[in-house]
């Protein structure tokens, strides 16, 4: 129970990553509030944690408006009387040579991939600060440290998630709110699928590319997610968590 008495608030939490770290911190004693653009998704994510003898909200949200997140925050006070820790997790993902990037393209990627990731910060943290203790977790990616062809644009918005998280961190040491990003390399989800659309590579072949020879999975991310939302990272924030299979160390 490494998360006993937390309320976490987890974004993109229908599926994939969102949905593992849910299981994954329900079954460690935190109470959920999951949110996701698909109601369907995220009302089966809180079925499947209720099933568990869990205890989770839904709140249908999209992560680049305030209006949202500002009815998140009341929604998560109101049922569960405080936050404990932010999964910003929502994100989208595309491949485009750069010469190729629709303007539109570019502001609806950065809308969900940072300006979410902003004002996630924004409305949750105040309410950490008032507790004095908090733990962010924000998802960026390898493509955040490192250059790819086709990644001007999701390279730019992990990039920013990056260095917002240094900063956060900075500001909000004293007040007992920590702030730390990880940066996965593909991992089994339909970011991956898509990938192998657009490169014309299976997924074996996407994982061979990663030294350790293949994808990771989305336990690999939950459990990392785990430690950094558990008092087990207490003196950890600002900080870079790379989940990679061992790619960026080339």
């Amino acid at each position: 129970m490494r998360l006993e008495n937390k309320v976490a608030v987890i974004t993109g939490g229908g599926t994939g990553i969102g949905k593992e770290t849910a299981l994954l911190f329900a079954k460690e004693g935190a109470k959920i509030v999951i949110t996701d653009i698909n109601q369907e998704s995220g009302s089966q994510a809180v079925k499947d944690i209720e099933a568990n003898s869990g205890e989770a909200l839904f709140v249908q949200h999209d992560v680049s408006k305030e209006e949202d997140w500002k009815k998140v925050a009341e929604e998560t006070i109101k049922t569960f009387g405080k936050v404990d820790v932010l999964f910003n997790n929502a994100g989208i993902y595309i491949i485009k040579p750069v010469a190729d990037i629709e303007l539109e393209e570019w502001n609806r990627l950065m809308s969900i991939n940072v300006t979410g990731v902003f004002l996630g910060m924004k409305h949750i943290m105040p309410l950490m600060a008032k507790q004095n203790k908090g733990s962010v977790i924000n998802a960026s990616s390898i493509a955040g440290l490192m250059g790819a062809p086709g990644h001007v644009l999701y390279g730019a918005s992990k990039g920013a998630v990056r260095i917002m998280t240094k900063d956060a961190a900075m500001e909000y040491a004293e007040s007992g709110v920590r702030v730390n990003s990880i940066h996965p390399g593909y991992i089994d989800t339909g970011m991956a699928d898509y990938a192998s659309q657009v490169t014309g590579n299976t997924k074996e072949q996407l994982g061979k590319e990663f030294p350790m020879g293949h994808l990771g999975s989305v336990k690999d991310v939950a459990n990392t997610v785990l430690f950094l939302a558990s008092d087990e990272s207490s003196y950890t924030t600002g900080a870079e968590f790379v989940i990679d299979g061992g790619a960026t160390a080339r």
